[in-house]
């Protein structure tokens, strides 16, 4: 198992990857993804989403085929290691603790920075909507910070 930096060849299987697990589907740009990479091809990918002021974990996705093996969490120790400052990251609140053993938190809004504040609104209604299911707000503080 390889974890590297996404190249733009990737861009379709990324894309493909996050549509298929019902992720957002929005501003999938390869450059901000790490990708886990076996000898089957791609199989697994999480990125960086920029804000003004909250650096966002997002898109964290594993091929359904590779899933319970690792990946994920090779990913996340990846993607951290590699930005070592606080991250917020969006998920169904029974991923929870899953995030709590890399050292997220679930936060308020009232706590969020300002620009995840807007994102948390417009993707609480979405998901609740569309495809029926909360959504929590986590948050790591840098081990810098």
């Amino acid at each position: 198992m390889k974890i590297r930096p996404a190249r733009a060849e990737d861009q379709t299987t990324i894309t493909t990857m996050v549509r298929r697990a019902h992720l957002n589907p929005i501003d999938l740009r390869w450059q901000r993804f790490l990708v886990a990479e076996d000898e089957t091809g791609i199989v697994g990918a999480v990125q960086i989403r920029p804000h003004d002021d909250a650096p966002e974990l997002a898109s964290l996705v594993v091929r359904e085929d590779q899933r319970g093996r690792g990946i994920g969490s090779l990913l996340i120790q990846s993607l951290i290691t590699q930005s070592p400052r606080t991250l917020y990251l969006f998920c169904r609140p029974q991923l929870k603790d899953y995030y709590a053993r890399f050292g997220f938190h679930a936060l308020s809004v009232k706590e969020a920075p300002p620009s995840l504040r807007v994102r948390y609104a417009i993707g609480r209604i979405i998901t609740r909507l569309i495809v029926g299911r909360p959504v929590l707000l986590m948050k790591k503080t840098s081990e810098a910070a």
